[in-house]
């Protein structure tokens, strides 16, 4: 699908800090591992999400990496990612705490992006920011 996203890599302090809590909530949103290698892995979307124009999402421990991620400062704020129904929004936020994330706007959830936006907005210790988006039912 010409436009469509083909990957993200994002640069992280610690791989397996981020192997930890992107490996489950990836994995918990259908994707797979792809490649893994000294510095880094990737996860591919399902072969069948893949066909509809999903790719694939790298993290990489750079020797090249300087500072850290700020998701307030000039950049990426956050991904977003369709989570299917909003009991399974749900069911990820509450399993996320065990897998290094925090829900953020806890006093406007599930509402945070408006009232009729039902999603999650969680962030792991590198700052990393994922919403997570319910389809309408």
């Amino acid at each position: 699908m010409r436009g469509a996203l083909h990957h993200l890599e994002l640069w992280v302090p610690d791989l397996q800090r981020a192997i930890s809590t992107w490996g489950w909530l990836l994995e918990q949103l259908g994707y797979a591992v792809h490649q893994d290698w000294e510095h880094g892995r990737s996860w591919r979307l399902d072969p069948a999400a893949a066909a509809q124009g999903g790719g694939y999402v790298v993290v990489e421990q750079s020797p090249a990496l300087t500072g850290g991620h700020v998701r307030t400062r000039a950049g990426l704020n956050h991904v977003a990612f369709r989570a299917g129904t909003s009991a399974e929004v749900d069911a990820l936020v509450t399993a996320a705490p065990a897998h290094g994330w925090t829900l953020l706007f806890a006093d406007r959830h599930p509402y945070a992006g408006g009232r009729d936006h039902y999603a999650a907005y969680l962030e792991n210790a590198d700052g990393f920011e994922v919403e997570l988006v319910a389809e309408p039912d």
